[in-house]
């Protein structure tokens, strides 16, 4: 078992969990509005906020599967900018870091 196996499977796990929202929310988003007009108000809010949430839920879905992407391959653990070892500590907290924390800071 390798240093990252335990971290490939929570990655994979919420990917799985993403999935699943996102499809939920997709579904929420493709119903129509209320028929009357004081309730078409609140349904607009809430669909609002359901695309709010799947885009987010699809962002953090691409930046899972570019770091499962760069576990596969070797680069994982690597900054993007400078090639330096990314902090274990950084990885833990945000797994799909792909920047050091000083280039993270340079860039921000």
């Amino acid at each position: 078992m390798t240093e990252h196996d335990s971290l490939a499977r929570a990655l994979r796990n919420r990917l799985a969990e993403l999935e699943q929202e996102i499809a939920r929310l997709d579904g929420e988003t493709t119903q129509p509005l209320s028929k009357r007009f004081s309730d078409q108000v609140h349904d607009l809010e809430e669909l609002a906020t359901n695309e709010s949430l799947e885009a987010a839920h699809k962002a953090e879905f691409e930046q899972i599967t570019s770091a499962l992407n760069r576990l596969k391959d070797g680069r994982y653990g690597l900054c993007a900018s400078c090639g330096a070892d990314i902090q274990p500590a950084r990885l833990e907290a945000m797994p799909a870091a792909t920047l050091c924390i000083s280039c993270a800071r340079q860039a921000g």
